[in-house]
């Protein structure tokens, strides 16, 4: 009996799609509600003009244009005078598109000393891959939106930082949690999700502080705190002893899959090593923090897309919403 190949059990009109289905659903942001898909949603402050994240247009960049909320005072009526007339604003949030590939392979002697198909593992994997590298994605453009410093588009507002407090105050507790939640003013009811380290998930559970909750099928339980649900990730910075605790709102992430040219193909080169078989999968997407557009110096990516490190500095970000509006807090604080 002829042996069974990659290519034979991986269709590419089915396999591509299963893999960037499966990659979100697995993605605890997106289960949480903090991802949500920019095709369809609109702006915090007002609809947005254009609901088209357009990641399989041209160009590096995605337009997302959005009208300002109404401001002003409003008049009293005199019949001797007339009624100022004032003009709604927008505004202009920007998104970069991300490429990105990874290949992986595998000999024929690699699974015959083995006992099993390496190859078909990979297969079977490659969508728990994509998604660590979509939340890799996620934490390294939270780095840099939220530490941008610009000139009236700074998002110092949105950042709670006790780690310079003298003792006990620097340390994660439940006051400083509330004072984090309420940098948003009379908007910090949409926090409805937070991610912490699994460091700062344990001091949690220290201070039983968690409620865990039973999901709808009741196989597993959710932890939530201060009626968030949690994300326990240790992608979540930590630097000397310094840990950044995130709060979101629904929807902060703005998520949209693009389609590489080729999204996956499968090689064989039967020379090499006695014959070895390759599995290239891409990605193309747009993972955003709606209100803080991306905005670099010259020379900015230095490749044709950034990289996470690029994505990560906070000179390469401006913030376009106001702070309140913006649905992300970043608390950094100590465990000890």
């Amino acid at each position: 009996m002829a042996e069974t190949r990659l290519a034979d059990v991986i269709v590419p009109e089915v396999f591509n799609a299963y893999v960037v289905q499966k990659s979100v659903q697995l993605n605890a942001f997106y289960q949480s509600g903090i991802m949500a898909d920019l095709s369809a949603l609109p702006a915090i402050n007002g609809q947005m003009m254009s609901a088209d994240p357009g990641v399989d247009g041209g160009g590096t960049t995605v337009n997302m244009p959005f009208w300002n909320d109404l401001d002003g005072d409003d008049e009293v009526i005199d019949d001797t005078a007339n009624l100022t007339v004032n003009k709604i604003t927008t505004g202009k949030d920007v998104a970069v598109k991300l490429l990105r590939a990874k290949a992986f392979g595998a000999s024929d002697l690699s699974g015959e000393l083995a006992g099993s198909d390496p190859m078909l593992v990979i297969g079977d994997r490659i969508a728990d891959y994509w998604n660590r590298r979509y939340q890799a994605a996620v934490f390294a453009t939270l780095a840099g939106a939220m530490g941008t410093t610009k000139s009236g588009q700074s998002m110092a507002a949105n950042v709670s930082d006790i780690s310079g407090l003298s003792g006990a105050a620097a340390v994660f507790d439940g006051e400083a949690f509330v004072d984090a939640n309420g940098l948003l003013g009379d908007h910090q009811g949409m926090l409805s999700a937070t991610a912490v380290h699994s460091d700062t998930f344990n001091l949690m559970k220290k201070q039983d502080l968690i409620d865990f909750v039973k999901d709808s099928d009741a196989s597993d339980a959710i932890p939530y705190y201060m009626n968030k649900r949690l994300i326990v990730d240790d992608s979540c910075p930590v630097a000397a002893g310094v840990y950044t605790t995130y709060l979101f709102g629904a929807g902060a992430v703005g998520w949209a899959a693009g389609s590489p040219k080729v999204p996956s193909e499968v090689e064989r080169n039967a020379l090499v090593g006695g014959g070895q078989e390759y599995l290239v999968t891409r990605a193309k997407f747009i993972c955003h923090i709606r209100g803080i557009k991306w905005d670099p110096s010259s020379g900015v990516p230095a490749g044709p897309t950034p990289t996470n490190d690029e994505l990560a500095i906070g000179a390469n970000w401006a913030r376009v919403y106001d702070p309140k509006l913006v649905r992300v807090v970043a608390f950094k604080h100590k465990l000890a």
